[in-house]
């Protein structure tokens, strides 16, 4: 038997865990106790998904209007471009976050001039993602 404390939603407890193939005894659970601060052993990073590497991200063009995002998310679609003509409310790309596909639309016409994210990237609130002019 080993003896561990955990935290469970601010509450310690101490438990005692028997290895398996060990001989068979009931595992004990003590009543929740004051929470004390316990050495706790950091979670082991889980393996990264073996997927492709996105592509680098074109720079930024100067001189454009920046469509950023306003939200962390992941790109789902890119609908345009480099060097498409686009109008004011065009979707542009769509951006999963929370479980929901929002469109990011042009807020002017104009022409692409850079598109600063790929297809399946992160991104964080504010960063780039097109350029129009």
């Amino acid at each position: 038997m080993k003896k561990f404390n955990i935290t469970v939603n601010g509450k310690a407890y101490e438990v005692e865990v028997e290895e398996v193939g060990g001989v068979a005894s009931p595992v004990q659970r003590t009543a929740p106790r004051a929470a004390a601060p316990a050495a706790t052993a950091a979670p082991a990073p889980a393996a990264a998904p073996k997927t492709a590497a996105p592509a680098p991200a074109a720079p930024v063009a100067e001189g454009g209007e920046k469509v950023v995002s306003p939200m962390p998310g992941t790109i789902f679609d890119i609908k345009v471009a480099v060097g498409d003509t686009v109008s004011q409310g065009d979707v542009l790309l769509i951006l999963e976050a929370m479980k929901m596909e929002n469109e990011i639309m042009a807020p002017a016409g104009g022409k692409v001039l850079s598109i600063n994210t790929n297809k399946g990237a992160s991104v964080n609130s504010g960063d780039v993602l097109v350029v129009i002019g």
